[in-house]
């Protein structure tokens, strides 16, 4: 199917658009609440690290339910919803960074309720895109929709880095809020193409073991959640934590990290523009060859590289990144069972991202005790170790995905 007609759905500019627009406010994000807390008078690399991985520590709370939630009460209602609360808490937060005094409570309370809203919210989207396009175009679909959120995040990015730099933090965090309200809306506004699963006398924790006996049955899944989950732990810590402190120690600061955070997003955008025609064989191998991008990117802010030859190395993960993103979600949306999807899902999710608040947590003390060169060294190694174990799973490098006919 051509992309014109994809385009052609009903509902899908409308999806398009609020993705384009709720990830304009995520390219800020990172940046305002980095640079936001660094520069509060209590604020440390420690507070940074607790309160960001107080948002993942959240999600991973609540994500198994989340795609449970999801299945039974419909994915774009739910995620639309979850979107819409997810902004009231934010909005708490930047009330009190514009007064120049945030208590850590109150991030705290921000952050999770995000996280919470954010563990039930991923497993919904990822059942969206099925009920929007047709079967025989997800890896375009995947493709497409990445293009959007992505380009927003390079603007959002960009923007962030300028509003933070010119009029701090708070505005630039009150944006985000907004764009998470707005995009909520637009969701929400088409909440009846997600119909309700059938009615079922089975209890939300018989659904959530169901979810979870699929899970497991694809080890080519469970291989790569447990392998990236490290990944993750290494990337998180070495760009949301020590990322910051290596751009103030050495760079300018906000704009100098706009700049890489920049780049990656624009590797995002290039990652995506492939995955809508890229056909592979042996798709998880191909990504496990191009992952060697991240330890390379870490590597480089170890000494760290001019800032330019950072900058090319976050894009050049942003590309892998973002192909790993079609080409897992469009695996899963074509061999998990549709009826469990959010489930499976959520139980990737959870996985994928449970070793994240440990990076989080660990970095601000580990590159006091070894220094932030170090540091960085050990998180490129970490990152190294993690794909060869995921190479050597034969249902890993072997997985092949069932093809589609696709008339581009």
């Amino acid at each position: 199917m051509r992309l014109p007609e994809v385009l052609q759905h009903k509902y899908v500019k409308r999806f398009l658009f609020a993705r384009f627009i709720s990830n304009f406010g995520n390219g800020m994000g990172p940046i305002a609440l980095s640079f936001g807390i660094l520069h509060l008078k209590n604020g440390s690399a420690n507070i940074l690290g607790l309160v960001v991985a107080s948002t993942t520590i959240s999600m991973l709370v609540i994500s198994p339910f989340g795609g449970v939630i999801a299945d039974k009460f419909g994915r774009v209602r739910v995620a639309g919803l979850t979107d819409m609360w997810g902004a009231v808490g934010l909005f708490f937060q930047v009330a009190f960074f514009a007064t120049g005094h945030v208590p850590i409570w109150v991030m705290l309370i921000a952050n999770i309720n995000f996280g919470l809203m954010w563990g039930i919210f991923w497993p919904s989207m990822l059942g969206v895109i099925p009920a929007l396009f047709p079967e025989e175009s997800l890896q375009k679909a995947n493709g497409l929709v990445n293009f959007f959120q992505n380009a927003a995040m390079i603007m959002g990015t960009a923007v962030g880095g300028i509003i933070v730099s010119v009029w701090g933090s708070t505005w630039a965090l009150g944006i985000d809020a907004a764009t998470f309200l707005f995009s909520g809306a637009v969701v929400f506004s088409f909440r009846k193409v997600s119909v309700v699963t059938e009615e079922s006398t089975s209890s939300m924790f018989a659904d959530l073991i169901h979810g979870w006996k699929v899970f497991i049955s694809y080890r080519w899944i469970v291989a790569g959640v447990v392998g990236f989950s490290a990944i993750m732990m290494s990337w998180s810590a070495g760009e949301a934590v020590l990322g910051p402190l290596i751009s103030l120690k050495y760079f300018n600061g906000a704009r100098s990290w706009a700049f890489v955070l920049t780049c990656e997003s624009i590797g995002f955008v290039i990652g995506s523009l492939v995955a809508m025609r890229l056909k592979v064989k042996y798709p998880l191998r191909f990504l496990l060859i191009a992952s060697i991008s991240i330890p390379i990117y870490l590597f480089a802010m170890a000494k760290p590289q001019p800032l330019i030859v950072i900058g090319l190395c976050a894009l050049l993960w942003g590309i892998t990144l973002d192909l790993w993103s079609s080409l897992w979600s469009t695996a899963m949306q074509r061999e998990i069972p549709r009826e469990a999807l959010s489930r499976v899902s959520s139980f990737d999710a959870m996985g994928t991202m449970l070793l994240r608040p440990v990076g989080l947590a660990m970095a601000g003390p580990l590159s006091v005790a070894i220094g932030l060169t170090r540091s960085m060294e050990l998180l490129a190694a970490i990152s190294t170790l993690c794909l060869i174990g995921m190479a050597l799973v034969p249902e890993m490098r072997n997985m092949q995905m069932q093809v589609h006919p696709d008339n581009n």
